[in-house]
């Protein structure tokens, strides 16, 4: 008897198979084993205490629980922060995932827009499970900076030579894969041969490390003005202006990959959920299917920080200043955490991290300021920001809204140089970053502005969610 025996006979998870090998020990014969699990598929009630196969009812019948009855009435609580902002369909979107029979608190974000099933901003704290279209497409998405020991000043008089320090250390675009891929420890570790489905990846996931993508991803230079001093391991980085390097990527088509196969596999699993609740299928982490995507996404994790450390090494060496620190954060993902003294996973969907004392980098727009920030600690937020200023309008939108003139005047006046961009990509396509900063004062306490100066975009205008 094999997975596929048990597959066709109605079991989804790895414990089954278990369980069968144990009795097959007990010398069993096959067909027996067969018909002890069929009729265990039928009446788990009736073998809760069993030696061989009780564990296997237990699940079965923490799976019935929740798919016959799917009580989609009760709403966990969720506090909303800048409503006035949101437009009606995100905040839609998080009352559908609050009412989740798993859900046990959520936040929404200043910056949230609509996205796939959780909205882009949402935050959504589960029971045990998690939802691979409430982590995201683009798993572990982040941003990193490097601040530089030298006066911004430098940008003007050598402009062409940190246009081509940009130019020739990443590339932009969907699919964009290096010739000769760059070292790194991420792709040596064990999990992209544990799981078949990763080992399949991992050829193409190292052609793109120190890749940028598309959408609103982005590398630029710009000036650093620290107001409050930013205390980091070993350096604290003191009130000034400073040269400072900013990128927003994250984990490539591997996320993608990743968070496809995942979501395909909940919405199977979960299938009884009303259609406009598919996107916020879930997989139980003691499911088979659940630790694997668990697994996975945190691989894409580590590969998504690997992947800007390469593209800041190969700038740095470039560029041949010294070197006073480096900040980084990442959102679309899941964390396991502890909330009012209960475990649970929280996902932050487009949502900064902002535990009490933590650094985080919130990015404005290529004519809008971003902030250095510190996490107050706020549980309310289940210790959530904003990721950005969040958009106003979508790309479609956008692209019938703007003129390239227009938009070019205006970047020129804000002292920007842009080297390319989608008009997606405008600054008028997002919302005021000031404004979604002075929403969330309870969550971060802002140290420093970074002001873009010469920005890198994909200039396709591909898509691409937060």
């Amino acid at each position: 008897m094999n997975g596929n025996d048990l597959i066709r006979a109605g079991y989804t998870s790895g414990r089954a198979l278990e369980a069968a090998k144990a009795a097959r020990k007990t010398g069993r014969e096959n067909k027996t084993i067969r018909e002890e699990l069929i009729v265990l598929l039928a009446t788990p009630e009736q073998h809760e205490s069993d030696p061989l196969y009780g564990e296997v009812a237990q699940e079965l019948l923490r799976e019935r629980r929740v798919s016959d009855s799917y009580n989609l009435d009760t709403v966990a609580p969720y506090h909303v922060w800048g409503k006035d902002q949101i437009e009606p369909g995100a905040i839609e979107q998080m009352d559908r995932a609050a009412r989740l029979p798993i859900a046990v608190r959520g936040a929404l974000m200043p910056d949230a827009h609509v996205g796939y099933g959780l909205p882009i901003g949402g935050v959504l704290a589960t029971e045990n499970s998690v939802i691979p279209y409430a982590v995201g497409v683009d798993i572990a998405c982040r941003m990193r900076m490097t601040i530089f020991d030298v006066s911004p000043i430098v940008l003007d008089q050598k402009r062409d030579k940190f246009r081509k320090m940009i130019e020739g250390n990443t590339l932009f675009g969907t699919g964009k894969t290096w010739e000769q891929p760059a070292d790194h420890a991420v792709m040596a570790d064990s999990t992209w041969n544990q799981i078949p489905f990763l080992k399949a990846l991992k050829p193409t996931a190292w052609k793109q490390l120190g890749t940028s993508g598309s959408g609103n991803h982005f590398v630029e230079f710009g000036t650093l003005d620290v107001t409050q001093p930013i205390a980091q391991a070993g350096a604290t980085i003191q009130p000034g202006s400073y040269l400072a390097l900013l990128s927003h990527s994250g984990s490539r088509r591997l996320g993608a990959e990743i968070a496809n196969r995942y979501t395909e596999i909940a919405m199977e699993k979960r299938a009884r959920l009303p259609k406009d609740f598919l996107h916020l299928a879930w997989l139980d982490l003691n499911e088979e299917a659940g630790a694997e995507y668990w697994a996975a996404m945190t691989l894409a994790g580590r590969y998504a920080s690997a992947n800007h450390q390469v593209i800041h090494e190969k700038i740095i060496d470039a560029a041949r200043f010294e070197v006073l620190g480096t900040i980084e954060n990442h959102h679309n993902f899941a964390w396991a955490s502890r909330i009012d003294g209960k475990d649970v996973i929280v996902h932050r969907k487009g949502a900064t991290p902002a535990d009490a004392g933590v650094l985080g980098i919130i990015p404005g727009s290529m004519s809008a300021p971003g902030y250095v920030v510190r996490g107050l600690g706020n549980v309310e937020s289940l210790n959530s920001a904003a990721h950005g200023a969040g958009r106003r309008m979508s790309r479609s939108q956008a692209n019938k809204t703007f003129e390239w003139g227009d938009v070019k005047r205006k970047l020129k006046s804000e002292g920007v140089d842009l080297i390319s961009a989608g008009l997606d990509e405008s600054p008028g396509a997002y919302k005021d970053i000031r404004e979604v900063m002075a929403h969330q004062n309870d969550l971060v306490e802002p140290l420093a502005e970074f002001h873009p100066k010469l920005v890198k975009m994909d200039g396709g205008g591909g898509k691409a969610e937060d």
